[in-house]
């Protein structure tokens, strides 16, 4: 199912970027901010009200010393509080243990999982398995408590205020040192095992020859009512999930890993994953009442970083996802900000679908556009939607940065697109329902992107009903954010205090 395409007369098919406005979102941002926005285009919506939350990499290097991967950067949080027409900058890095420790050292300490290394080669590395918390994915207020999240350790919790770190978060006892909570939970808008009330899910993963799943479900005050483990066969490299009101879901990427040239010091344990094109890939269905029997379903070989949604129809697990042909990784010897765009793999858009009673899948390409970074209406998580919303390259062809937001309709198989090109490079859409909206597509979609004409970044305000119509807002920061990772939205004011 191929999309018909609307998009604006002033979209081409032309490449639409230059590399070295690319690389400029690639610089650090060193500085923290809190200030009035006072520089926008258009009117902010007077219904949309609350905190905008973004987290990614603010440090690319360490006292100029460039780390390998943005994968490694030290997590800063944005924040854009919004009210009454009003909004409201602020950021900060997550005070981590390692942050802390490199910033007192002026030098780089640890060891990254996706490329950096201790300088001193691999004399200084070898046997170092010191891999700290950088706290740079994700962020989301749930229980009343504002996470940074990071898939290999414990969440870090902050003052949705201030954004002053707090320390580790154990979600309330649930977590002993040493414990995952991963970076990508989803909302259930209506848990049937809760009554239909929200609840968060989300996951960790030891992986190893075998690797260990666990499932965490937390009510809205922030109390994990449902926790159980499942070891699966193999390695697993698991970075996102998809639910439905049944299942857990997981793709278990065909990599292998050969941990030796990380234990000697020569690579990061991300250097040291290889995709088998050969081998299958394995959906893994975890039953989310933790008592029934795990599925493990094959498919075809392909790379998945992020799920855009699953639902469940007629006896059959639909999973939208963005799949890759290889893992898209940096070369070792290489430097991320000079990649070459048409050498790696890009991310389209595939529709599986799961028969439950046969155990066999059949697959779709439903978008072949590059893109990243799906979103749609917070109320149609797990259940069948009509709306997805992408970060997608400029072109209709070929692999390229982020530089616009498409709009799938499932239903009538059109499709719309705002584009930020030439010089303006977007990231994940955030979608906010319009309070009191009964459309799928009735709402706000919030996204930061990168101007590369006045190095700085722009929180733009699209209407989700019509891209086409152009930003309803352009909010001008007064400085740039390095291009960011995962953020959220929640209807809670957290501007400044008094």
């Amino acid at each position: 199912m191929q999309l018909q395409n609307r998009q604006p007369q002033n979209i081409s098919s032309n490449k639409s970027y230059s590399r070295q406005d690319w690389q400029k979102g690639y610089e650090s941002q060193p500085r923290e901010f809190d200030y009035w926005i006072e520089d926008i285009e258009g009117e902010i919506p007077p219904e949309l009200q609350g905190t905008f939350f973004k987290n990614g990499p603010g440090l690319l290097d360490i006292n100029g010393e460039s780390i390998h991967h943005p994968f490694d950067g030290d997590g800063m949080i944005s924040k854009i509080a919004i009210n009454q027409g009003r909004a409201h900058f602020s950021n900060r890095f997550v005070q981590t243990e390692g942050y802390l420790a490199e910033k007192k050292a002026g030098k780089i300490l640890y060891r990254g999982v996706f490329g950096t290394q201790k300088p001193g080669g691999w004399l200084a590395n070898i046997f170092n398995f010191n891999i700290k918390n950088i706290a740079n994915t994700n962020v989301i207020y749930w229980g009343n408590k504002l996470l940074a999240l990071w898939e290999a350790a414990q969440p870090h919790r902050l003052d949705p205020h201030t954004l002053e770190t707090l320390g580790l978060d154990t979600i309330q006892g649930t977590l002993n040192p040493g414990d995952a909570f991963a970076a990508h939970p989803r909302i259930d808008p209506h848990s049937q095992q809760d009554g239909g009330a929200p609840c968060l899910v989300n996951f960790a993963v030891k992986p190893g020859p075998s690797s260990t799943i666990t499932i965490y479900e937390l009510n809205p005050t922030g109390e994990v009512v449902r926790q159980h483990s499942h070891i699966i066969p193999g390695f697993a490299f698991l970075h996102d999930m998809a639910i439905t009101p049944n299942y857990c879901i997981f793709f278990q990427n065909p990599v292998r890993f050969n941990p030796l040239p990380f234990l000697l010091g020569w690579r990061s344990p991300g250097q040291c994953i290889d995709f088998n094109p050969h081998e299958k890939t394995q959906i893994i269905l975890i039953p989310r009442d933790g008592k029934s029997a795990v599925k493990i379903i094959e498919t075809e070989p392909c790379f998945v970083f992020h799920h855009a949604n699953a639902w469940e129809e007629n006896g059959d697990i639909l999973i939208d996802s963005v799949c890759y042909d290889s893992f898209p990784s940096v070369d070792p010897d290489g430097d991320f900000r000079e990649v070459d765009f048409d050498t790696v793999p890009a991310g389209q858009l595939w529709r599986f679908q799961v028969n439950l009673e046969t155990e066999t899948v059949q697959h779709q390409v439903i978008e072949t556009r590059c893109c990243e970074f799906p979103c749609l209406h917070p109320e149609q998580v797990g259940r069948p939607y009509r709306y997805l919303y992408i970060g997608t390259a400029h072109a209709t062809e070929g692999n390229a940065p982020l530089q616009a937001v498409l709009k799938l309709d499932f239903q009538t198989q059109t499709q719309q697109i705002w584009s930020a090109a030439p010089r303006g490079f977007t990231g994940e859409p955030v979608f906010v329902p319009r309070p009191g909206g009964t459309r799928e597509d009735d709402g706000w979609l919030l996204v930061l992107i990168y101007d590369a004409a006045h190095h700085r970044s722009d929180l733009v305000i699209l209407d989700a009903e019509d891209l086409t119509r152009g930003p309803t807002a352009r909010l001008h920061l007064k400085h740039h954010v390095p291009y960011g990772l995962h953020g959220s939205f929640t209807p809670e004011w957290f501007g400044p205090k008094g």
